[in-house]
C-alpha cells in the first residue's frame, strides 16, 4: 500500500526520468506518492518538449489533470484545468503534448506499463467509458445539497459540509471511487477532528488553509491511507482555496471532538534524584522543509 504522505511540498521533491513508455519526447516526473506493491502513484508530471504516444491500453486506471500547456487527446484538444479518465481496458486515443505542458497523473490498481494498439481491452468493465471534463466550463455545486450528484453517501454518514463548493471529474458507479476539484469560501472553517474508511489524497491548486499538521500552500500534497485522523480546517482569509481530491470509494466523515493525546507515568530512573537525566520529549514529525517551522507550540 501507499504510504502515509503528511505532508509534502512538490517543490521537496527531485525529478525522475517520467514513466511514459513508448512515447517519443522527453518528460520529467516527481513522486507524490508511490505505491511499490502494484506500481500505483500520483505524480506531477513535465514535458520539456513535445511529446506523443499512440493508442492503447493502460494497465492501471490512469488520470491527467492539466495544470498549464495544451495536450490533444484524439481529435479534442485540452488546455489548464482540463482532465481525462481511462479506466482498465478503456482505450486512451493518440495523444500529444506541446513542450512546457505540465500536469498531474494519477495511476491506480496498476504500474506504468503501456500496450500500443488501437483495441479496447478483454477486461474492460461494464461502465467503463473514456471520460473527458473541461473543469473551467463546469459549474461549482454546493456539498449541503445531497441530491446534487455528489459523490458523498449520506445514507451511510457523509455530512453536508456548508462553504465547500465541488466539481465532480470521474465516478466509478461500481466502486465508489472518485477524483473530483474542492473549493471552500474565504475564512471556511470545519472544527473536529476526522477520519475516513477510504484513503483521502489532495493537491492544493490555489489558494492556502491552516489544519492540525501545519500550513498547505499551492502545490502542497498529502495521501492519507484510511483511518487517518485530521483536521481541524481553517481556509486563506483572501481567497479560501482549491485542490484536487481523490478517494477509492464512498467519502463518510467520521467526527471526533474533545481530542487530545497525553502521556502520562512515573519517573523510574530519571528526574531530580538523578542529576545527569533529562526530561523526555516528543519527537517532531517529519514536515516539509519549505513550509517550515512548525507552528503548533507543543512542537516547540
Amino acid at each position: 500500500m501507499r504510504p502515509h504522505v503528511e505532508f509534502i511540498d512538490e517543490k521537496d521533491l527531485i525529478w525522475h526520468l517520467a514513466e511514459l513508455p513508448h512515447g517519443v519526447g522527453e518528460a520529467k516526473q516527481r513522486n507524490l506518492s508511490y505505491d511499490e506493491e502494484d506500481g500505483s502513484a500520483s505524480l506531477r508530471v513535465d514535458f520539456v518538449t513535445d511529446w506523443s504516444r499512440p493508442a492503447g491500453l493502460h494497465a492501471a486506471v490512469t488520470e491527467w489533470f492539466i495544470l498549464k500547456g495544451e495536450v490533444k487527446l484524439g481529435d479534442t484538444m485540452l488546455g489548464e484545468g482540463d482532465y481525462w479518465c481511462a479506466p482498465k481496458g478503456v482505450l486512451t486515443p493518440a495523444i500529444e503534448v506541446k513542450a512546457g505542458t505540465e500536469i498531474l497523473l494519477f495511476r491506480e490498481y496498476g504500474d506504468w506499463v503501456f500496450a500500443p494498439g488501437n483495441q479496447h481491452g478483454s477486461d474492460k468493465a461494464e461502465h467503463a467509458e473514456l471520460t473527458i471534463k473541461h473543469s473551467n466550463a463546469m459549474e461549482w455545486y454546493d456539498v449541503v445539497d445531497p441530491d446534487n450528484g455528489s459523490p458523498m453517501n449520506f445514507e451511510r454518514g457523509g455530512t453536508p459540509v456548508p462553504g465547500l463548493f465541488i466539481k465532480l471529474l470521474y465516478r466509478n458507479p461500481d466502486t465508489g471511487f472518485y477524483t473530483r476539484l474542492i473549493k471552500a469560501k474565504a475564512g471556511w472553517v470545519e472544527h473536529p477532528l476526522a477520519h475516513h474508511p477510504v484513503f483521502e489524497e489532495a493537491y492544493l491548486l490555489d489558494g492556502e488553509f491552516d489544519y492540525n499538521y501545519g500550513e498547505i500552500r499551492r502545490g502542497g500534497y498529502f495521501f492519507r491511507p484510511a483511518g487517518i485522523r485530521h483536521g481541524d480546517f481553517v481556509a486563506g482569509d483572501e481567497d479560501g482555496f482549491t485542490f484536487i481530491l481523490r478517494c477509492d470509494g464512498d467519502l463518510v466523515d467520521w467526527y471526533t471532538d474533545n481530542a487530545r493525546v497525553e502521556m502520562q507515568g512515573d519517573a523510574v530512573n530519571w528526574g531530580e534524584d538523578y542529576p545527569l537525566s533529562e526530561p523526555p520529549v516528543m519527537i517532531q514529525p517529519v514536515r516539509s522543509k519549505t513550509a517550515g517551522p512548525w507552528k503548533d507550540p507543543n512542537y516547540q
